[in-house]
């Protein structure tokens, strides 16, 4: 099959016809048309296989992953999600696979409102980049600049899950067979906290999705917001199948450093703790507090009130061809 047959076939057929789409797919461009006072939140992520998922990953999990990290990113912005444009490089045409990549990416793009509007296929190595666009209401967008000294630093759901399946992808560790889907689902099928960032928005002090760990990632606030933080790991989320199938030490690491939970960091002022913890109560999102902010520009770690080192890294991308 062809690349325009392919086009045709797979991703003209969308169920989503948003009316703010004047011109979707089939053009050099897409055409747009938001409301009066809104901004446009804009962003893109690439998967690569091998490096952003096991290359044994299901068609169906590589496509909702490759839209649910976009709509994280939007989320941490307190964005509605609203369009995007796909771009997959593929070694062949496997209409199986794609069948199930477009269930997978279109399952998840119906349920937050979103449409595909463009993007582009070609010949290659397995790889896919979405640009997600969103919608925020003027200036109440979230940034990573805003956090001040004394704000709490709280997280949603749980975290370290995406980290454990990777190792037992890579059989590192020995997973109890009880744990096993619900983990690897977390690694899969991730699930972006979009109602929970438009929830922050009138609360939050800064914002971030958590792609690449906790340090690393609250690092982007402290830097940003020229800010230190202190991070509690008495009162991380860590799950039971975590608790249950490694030490407590490597589980701290795994849910500081093991990224992939994409789950929502975000800080919070004293003044505005109660407020926030009721709306995301009503938006049906767990949160945790897991620490505080502080003027040394350092992040810290404690564990029953006492100093305590993570000496492990967060993934990032060239780290080993530095020099």
């Amino acid at each position: 099959m062809k690349e325009f047959e392919l086009i045709k076939r797979f991703f003209t057929e969308q169920v989503i016809k948003r009316k703010d789409v004047v011109l979707g797919i089939g053009d050099d461009c897409a055409i747009v048309s938001p409301s009066e006072r809104q901004n446009i939140a804009i962003t893109t992520d690439t998967l690569v296989a091998g490096v952003h998922f096991p290359h044994e990953t299901s068609a169906q999990a590589i496509g909702h992953k490759a839209i649910a990290v976009n709509l994280s990113d939007l989320a941490a912005m307190g964005a509605e999600p609203a369009w995007i444009s796909l771009a997959i490089t593929m070694p062949e045409v496997d209409l199986k696979w794609v069948e199930g990549f477009c269930h997978g990416a279109f399952e998840l793009c119906e349920y937050y409102n979103v449409q595909l509007i463009g993007g582009d296929t070609t010949q290659g190595p397995l790889a896919i980049t979405v640009t997600a666009q969103g919608l925020i209401p003027m200036n109440k967008h979230l940034t990573r600049s805003g956090a001040k000294a004394g704000d709490w630093v709280y997280v949603t759901g749980e975290i370290g899950d995406a980290a454990l399946a990777l190792k037992d992808v890579f059989n590192e560790i020995n997973l109890a067979t009880e744990y096993r889907e619900s983990v690897r689902r977390r690694l899969d099928y991730p699930t972006p906290r979009v109602l929970a960032g438009q929830a922050l928005r009138e609360y939050a002090s800064a914002a971030i999705d958590l792609s690449d760990g906790i340090i690393s990632d609250l690092g982007h606030i402290c830097r940003a917001s020229q800010v230190g933080a202190n991070i509690v790991l008495d009162d991380l989320p860590i799950s039971n199948a975590l608790r249950d199938t490694v030490s407590l030490e490597e589980a701290f690491e795994m849910a500081l450093v093991g990224g992939d939970d994409y789950e929502l960091l975000f800080t919070v002022s004293e003044d505005n703790k109660v407020g926030m913890e009721t709306a995301l109560a009503n938006s049906g999102n767990t949160i945790t507090c897991i620490g505080q902010l502080n003027r040394s520009e350092k992040i810290t770690t404690t564990l029953n009130s006492k100093a305590i080192a993570i000496n492990a890294k967060s993934f990032e991308h060239f780290a080993s061809s530095k020099k």
